[in-house]
């Protein structure tokens, strides 16, 4: 009796363990709890990133502390542009020599602009967002302010940038140049610069041109003849270095250190995102890819 009943249990006890096993391999049993995805941490001062479908929090790092900008304003210079009634992009913009000397006494980035070239809008606004041309920028603010002097109209254009500031409740933002170096009050946030760059995306132009790695501009000279510009690259490395990578616009600055507005789009799902006073050009991008990677992997 002992030992048949032995057998039995024995027999019991490995059908239980075959069961069980099978059940495992398939996963029938219990399902591995998800793991929690780790937060990541930054070198930028500032961080935040969002669900660009419904303007989510994905990431926050001091996202509505006010900080120096850098040439990430030339995201609202841009949208200021695009915004203009019966806008033409192949209206021609004679380069003048103010935005020549410009660029020279700031010490600039630059388009490399020629002075009495006619440069298309179009043109301008690749030279405004893949080599970060402060010329460009110039062209732009004089062409697009209303007054009768260069004065008055870049000084109405900025006034045009804060108007659009308001309109998409930046409330933590206040522009005094139109591309960045400021006069002392220049200044947005992480959450912000976010915010802005989501709207400026619905613009098929806005979105070609930030995702566009290197472009070409033909323009035409004093004598009316073509002259072929070199090409001007993106300085946003993620659209080479990230999968999806759609834009937006890196910026520096003494002030700013490094700056990089990001979004990219998976699986049909786009985080848009932004780091302030990173520590170096590679750093803000190693940034930026890790807050990308969390948004993600936030919204599985």
């Amino acid at each position: 009796m002992i030992t048949a009943t032995k057998g039995i249990r024995t027999r019991r006890a490995g059908a239980v363990a075959v069961t069980t096993g099978a059940m495992l391999a398939s996963g029938a049993l219990f399902a591995a709890p998800a793991q929690a995805v780790a937060t990541p941490t930054i070198a930028a001062k500032t961080g935040y990133v969002m669900n660009n479908a419904n303007g989510a929090d994905l990431y926050n790092k001091g996202m509505n502390t006010r900080m120096s900008t850098g040439s990430t304003t030339k995201i609202m210079t841009a949208k200021v542009v695009l915004a203009q009634s019966n806008l033409n992009l192949d209206a021609k913009v004679t380069i003048q020599m103010a935005y020549s000397d410009y660029i020279v006494s700031k010490g600039a980035s630059s388009a490399r602009l020629i002075v009495g070239d006619k440069v298309t809008v179009r043109q301008l606004l690749y030279g405004l967002m893949l080599p970060s041309g402060c010329d460009a920028a110039y062209a732009l603010a004089d062409k697009f302010g209303t007054g009768t002097t260069r004065a008055a109209r870049v000084k109405s254009f900025i006034g045009k940038m804060n108007a659009q500031a308001k309109a998409l409740g930046m409330t933590n933002t206040k522009f005094d140049s139109f591309d960045g170096i400021g006069n002392g009050a220049n200044y947005s946030t992480a959450k912000d610069l976010t915010k802005l760059a989501s709207n400026a995306l619905k613009s098929p132009t806005f979105r070609t041109i930030v995702g566009t790695k290197s472009y070409t501009a033909k323009t035409t000279t004093k004598t009316g003849s073509t002259r072929t510009m070199a090409p001007w690259v993106n300085t946003n490395t993620l659209l080479s270095s990230y999968s999806g990578a759609i834009g937006v616009k890196t910026g520096s600055g003494p002030e700013a250190k490094y700056c990089l507005v990001f979004a990219a789009t998976r699986k049909g799902k786009t985080v848009v995102g932004t780091v302030l006073a990173s520590t170096s050009a590679t750093v803000r991008a190693q940034d930026a890819t890790k807050l990308l990677n969390y948004g993600f992997a936030r919204l599985g």
